[in-house]
């Protein structure tokens, strides 16, 4: 008998859990203003908000925290951590921030100016909000495939070279100050960009004298799609492809809250010791000296090894295999996903699961409460009031997907509580034809309004 697959860890510690009846959820929910965000953790029993800083570390992590150096400049635990993200990545100079955001915010302020243009593939939504900020622009370059749930290209976060170049020829060099390569591209789903794909992002852009940065949150998971679904790809180790990866680049960002498995951290890692120069002046304005940046010694010498364990495959089959779990689930019980399932998250697409609700009332938001609503499971909205207003005409902006997204903190759940996710989002769908209507807009700031608009019932 062929054995089972079983998880390459064991548990050590728990975190109880309480479940809410529905009458309480449903107050909570008005005394929130709709917005999920809004609610306290004490009130959700399963939390999908996000794969950001949500997950457990491992024993040899806690171990590091306890040896972590707290030292103001030059401590051991950024020596760590910068010959770890050296060795995975070959970048050789290190910016440590306290979180992904923070590393876009240092960066972007040394290269991108008002009236730029910023192409790559599908940026998320505080990588659009920095670069809009700054009175620049994003340009989507995503493959179409990326846009249709049920196509099954194995490379859904892949940039469209056409697009591409179209940008390229269209706008002067010094107008472009980088083409940004999102590993696993986020807003599509979670969806990975092959090898391929970035060696020809890099030619090209080289032809046209373009850097190539990357945003790298899911760049562990990303190699992992590449070693299963790449031909040529399935004998090399993940650290291997990793390297490889970021050969096409020249600098990276990274939110560390997510493939470098802590709960708070994140930096910048370049080849151009000029670019690191002027960053590091913002670094010190913005962050903190640059051997620490906004993060404690603890929590560098967690990251070097988190980034290390991240890196390894049977880590990876483990989380990604979770998460395929989830996907497949919902997709026995009919319920509309982007396929393939992505690496971070199943999304669902809001559009074919609720069709009576109109995309001016949020249909993907009002999914997210109604699945709150049967079994207390918080997950994010990835539609209309995430992509925000157009900032010169202040009208909403449609995106192609509307989409919810059930993101999964890593070492965190069992297959039981997939089980019942799945469950309760079944639940939802059979009484679908009963919801017909959504949510309007009380209150929103500026710039980034999902995370804390307020809505009421429409």
């Amino acid at each position: 008998m062929k054995l089972p697959y079983a998880e390459p860890f064991r548990i050590k510690m728990v975190e109880e859990i309480r479940q809410s009846t529905r009458e309480e959820r449903e107050q909570w929910l008005k005394e929130a203003n709709y917005n999920l965000f809004n609610l306290k953790s004490s009130q959700v029993f399963i939390d999908l908000l996000t794969d950001s800083g949500t997950g457990a570390m491992s024993d040899r992590q806690w171990g590091a925290l306890m040896t972590g150096d707290e030292s103001y400049a030059g401590s051991r635990s950024f020596e760590q951590l910068q010959n770890t993200v050296e060795k995975i990545t070959g970048f050789k100079y290190l910016l440590p921030t306290h979180q992904g955001r923070a590393a876009e915010n240092v960066l972007f302020s040394v290269l991108v100016k008002e009236g730029n243009v910023v192409p790559g593939n599908s940026h998320f939504d505080t990588t659009k909000g920095h670069i809009e900020f700054r009175k620049a622009h994003a340009v989507d370059c995503t493959i179409d495939e990326a846009f249709d749930i049920n196509d099954l290209h194995p490379f859904k976060g892949n940039i469209n070279l056409e697009k591409l170049e179209e940008i390229y020829k269209s706008h002067p060099k010094e107008n472009i100050p980088f083409c940004l390569i999102t590993i696993t591209c986020n807003s599509s789903g979670g969806q990975p960009v092959s090898l391929e794909n970035m060696k020809a992002v890099r030619e090209l852009s080289n032809r046209y004298g373009i850097p190539v940065f990357f945003d790298s949150a899911r760049f562990a998971e990303n190699a992992y799609f590449i070693k299963k679904r790449e031909k040529g790809q399935e004998n090399r180790s993940i650290k291997e492809i990793c390297k490889e990866i970021f050969s096409y680049g020249d600098g990276m960002t990274m939110s560390s809250k997510k493939d470098g498995l802590v709960n708070i951290g994140g930096f910048i890692a370049l080849n151009s010791e000029e670019t690191f120069r002027k960053a590091s002046n913002f670094t010190i304005i913005y962050e903190g000296f640059i051997t620490y940046g906004g993060m404690a010694g603890r929590d560098m010498a967690a990251l070097a090894v988190g980034l290390d364990e991240a890196t390894e495959f049977a880590y990876l089959e483990s989380r990604i295999s979770q998460v395929e779990y989830l996907g497949n689930k919902l997709i026995e019980y009919g319920i509309p996903v982007q396929k393939p399932i992505g690496g971070h998250a199943v999304f669902i697409d809001s559009l074919n699961f609720l069709p009576n609700v109109s995309r001016a009332e949020y249909p993907a938001q009002t999914l997210g409460l109604e699945i709150y609503k049967e079994a207390g499971i918080r997950t994010v909205e990835i539609g209309t009031l995430l992509a925000d207003r157009d900032p010169e005409t202040r009208e909403n902006r449609y995106p192609k997907l509307e989409l919810v997204r059930l993101a999964i903190p890593r070492r965190t759940y069992t297959n039981n509580h997939m089980d019942y996710i799945a469950a309760g989002i079944k639940n939802v769908y059979e009484r679908r034809d009963e919801i017909s209507k959504g949510y309007k807009i009380t209150w929103e700031p500026d710039l980034l309004r999902h995370f804390t608009v307020q809505l009421e019932e429409a």
